[in-house]
């Protein structure tokens, strides 16, 4: 069964940077598209980033220049670097594997 565990969320400071990290396991076959989601009190889950397998990315407009989606296909690994983190960053990240499993989710608060 392939599980999706996220590391890296925490509290910073605005303009400060975290990384966050996601592990594909228990996975026999290559996952394709990666994600980073994440959702806000009160607010719908929304797109972060997210990579295909070949690198491909695509951004939310609203992170575009301050997040950078990454993976390693050798280790089933997709990271998001988060730079120039603001207050309306805060929510809970999830990483998502080909738009079917979930991770947990980890907290990133961002304060003012």
């Amino acid at each position: 069964q392939v599980q999706l565990v996220e590391s890296g969320g925490g509290l910073v400071q605005a303009g400060g940077s975290l990384r966050l990290s996601c592990v594909a396991s228990g996975s026999r076959f290559s996952i394709n598209v990666m994600g980073w989601y994440r959702q806000a009190p009160g607010k719908q889950r929304e797109l972060v980033a997210r990579i295909t397998r070949s690198g491909s990315t695509n951004y939310a407009d609203s992170v575009k220049g301050r997040f950078t989606i990454s993976r390693d296909n050798a280790k089933n690994t997709v990271y998001l670097q988060m730079n120039s983190l603001k207050p309306e960053d805060t929510a809970v990240y999830y990483c998502n594997a080909d738009f079917i499993l979930w991770g947990q989710g980890t907290l990133v608060t961002v304060s003012s």
